[in-house]
């Protein structure tokens, strides 16, 4: 049986432990809240964005009457040959099955898209590392077929600007519409509340229908993630709700195609120069989202640390408490022996 001491000294060392994963659960819990409250504010800009291309699309000849052709390069779609996956991951560890789920969705697909040439642009450290590790890093369109790690960010997501999305909404434009690239997809984490969030896989260039999105591959949370999330959640003060969008939704509302908006410039000059500023809003509210969800799972890992701990803590103190039945035991015998000797 382990001695007395030593089963102190790790249950101090557990209950040191249970507190920094407390803490930690604690200030997850506070970042996904702000991270929630970022997401949803950027929310009105990109609905009436939206709301603006759509009547700008019902008054400017965007496809050609006669061939039926894209008039904007971003809106032309040709066969896949070359396509870009955009791999939104965590730049920290310790949020459970997160970064995992990512990885994993990247590699299926890559295999779903086998047979094409496919450049990765990792963001955040996790998903960099792991790409690395398994697919050559080259420049931007200046490799043989196959799949390479063309591009990568790291630290961009501890606070996400816009800038960030634009600069790279800017990239990717620029090379889809020199015909670089036929297709871009963004890989994330989706997020609208604590346990309603799915991994997916959206195809952001050739533009199709403004306002609508066109997923690849989606990925719900199991039963048991769900009840899990719920679970810290409930704990560390996290509401499980959706948040009340609907005066926001009202308002971008009023921005709908059937407005009779008067322009200064040519609508289809318009459409295409919001175009571009759509992508990136896109790409904005992914980097957020995934931020968000970050934030969640990394609250759930560390409630179930602490539960882990607690745990831990209850069956060293069982086993310390035994040791220490047995220690008296074994002295009451040995008094009462040497006592019947004499």
């Amino acid at each position: 049986m382990a001695n007395i001491l030593d089963i102190r000294r790790r249950i101090r060392s557990v209950t040191n432990t249970r507190q920094i994963t407390k803490a930690m659960k604690m200030v997850s819990a506070a970042k996904l809240r702000r991270a929630q409250e970022r997401a949803l504010s950027s929310r009105p800009y990109a609905q009436m964005l939206t709301g603006v291309l759509q009547s700008l699309v019902s008054r400017a000849e965007v496809y050609d009457p006669l061939t039926g052709e894209a008039r904007h390069p971003l809106l032309a779609r040709r066969p896949e040959e070359n396509v870009l996956l955009i791999v939104v991951s965590g730049d920290k560890g310790l949020a459970g099955a997160f970064n995992t789920n990512i990885n994993k969705a990247a590699l299926r697909f890559l295999e779903a898209k086998a047979g094409r040439n496919i450049e990765i642009e990792a963001i955040g450290r996790k998903g960099r590392d792991f790409l690395k590790r398994r697919y050559p890093a080259a420049a931007p369109g200046q490799h043989p077929a196959g799949a390479f790690l063309v591009g990568e960010q790291v630290g961009i997501l501890n606070r996400v600007e816009f800038g960030h999305a634009r600069d790279l909404a800017e990239r990717v434009i620029e090379r889809y519409a020199n015909c670089e690239i036929d297709s871009v997809y963004l890989l994330y984490n989706e997020f609208k509340s604590v346990i309603a969030q799915r991994l997916v896989v959206d195809r952001i260039l050739p533009i199709g229908a403004i306002g609508e999105r066109e997923v690849a591959q989606a990925e719900e949370l199991s039963r048991e993630e769900m009840e899990r999330h719920a679970a810290a959640a409930a704990t560390a003060g996290v509401s499980l709700a959706e948040a009340d969008t609907r005066a926001i939704d009202a308002r971008a509302r009023l921005f709908a195609a059937q407005v009779d908006y008067i322009y200064e410039q040519p609508a289809a000059e318009l459409f295409r120069g919001l175009l571009p500023k759509y992508v990136a809003v896109g790409i904005f509210r992914a980097l957020l989202e995934s931020v968000a969800a970050e934030h969640a799972a990394r609250m759930t890992a560390m409630d179930a640390a602490t539960s882990n701990a607690t745990e831990m803590i209850d069956r060293l103190t069982l086993a310390m408490n035994r040791a220490r039945q047995a220690k008296i035991t074994k002295e009451i015998i040995e008094i009462v022996s040497g006592a019947a000797a004499q």
